[in-house]
């Protein structure tokens, strides 16, 4: 089933605002239910991780195999150290937990781990953690890679997760992405293609805005570009 890329220092207030509901009811997304995007999406292309239009001036309780698909909760433990998440046969996920970090941290860390279990295997168990603007955007990305025949291999790895901006019930989690050890390949011959992507070149800066609803679950609304500051 196919469905549907710190350091930043200065968060859009608008984005946090509308993950925290702006005076709307909010709901959780159902597939076929959810509402229409409230902004344009970037094209369909592999060639740029999921990002929204909003910038920044702005699997599962555990994250190793076996996703459960359960949206984030404040309540959800933080592992220690550097962790490894194992993708199909041929791509890697490691992820460098913060000490005593905010749980929060696990809505860019899981949607990481889900979008790209989505990839390279099918599980659409991603769009339980996501509603409104990210479920188009992210799901456009997704369904690419298939359309295309497009895969991944190879070493990802994410760090620098932190907690951007909480305000009321929305919040704003950044991360670093470094996929220069991962590689796309066609899913045809195993190999990667002779044109390689932007995003395996240099690390980048990922955000989301999310809202949190009376159980305490965090679902993803939007997608907030970075600035450069990822440097290892």
């Amino acid at each position: 089933m196919r469905r549907a890329g710190w350091v930043v220092v200065l968060v859009v207030a608008g984005s946090v605002a509308a993950a925290g509901g702006g005076g709307q009811s909010a709901r959780p997304y159902t597939p076929g239910g959810a509402p229409a995007p409230a902004t344009s999406a970037p094209p369909t292309d592999v060639s740029a991780p999921p990002t929204g239009t909003a910038s920044s001036d702005a699997t599962t309780p555990s994250v190793p195999d076996g996703s459960t698909g359960r949206p984030a909760t404040a309540k959800s433990a933080i592992p220690q150290g550097t962790q490894t998440v194992r993708i199909g046969d041929a791509l890697r996920v490691r992820i460098e937990w913060p000490p005593d970090a905010d749980p929060l941290v696990r809505l860019v860390a899981d949607y990481y781990v889900d979008t790209r279990r989505a990839v390279v295997t099918g599980d659409d168990g991603y769009l339980d953690n996501l509603e409104y603007d990210a479920v188009g955007v992210a799901g456009r990305w997704v369904d690419a890679f298939a359309d295309r025949e497009r895969s991944l291999r190879g070493v990802a790895r994410v760090y620098n997760l932190r907690v951007q901006s909480v305000m009321g019930k929305g919040a704003q989690v950044n991360a670093c992405f470094d996929e220069t050890g991962v590689r796309l390949v066609s899913t045809r011959t195993g190999k990667a293609v002779a044109e390689q992507p932007a995003w395996t070149r240099a690390p980048y800066v990922q955000g989301v805005a999310a809202h949190r609803y009376d159980d305490g679950t965090w679902r993803i609304r939007t997608f907030v570009a970075g600035e450069k500051g990822c440097d290892r």
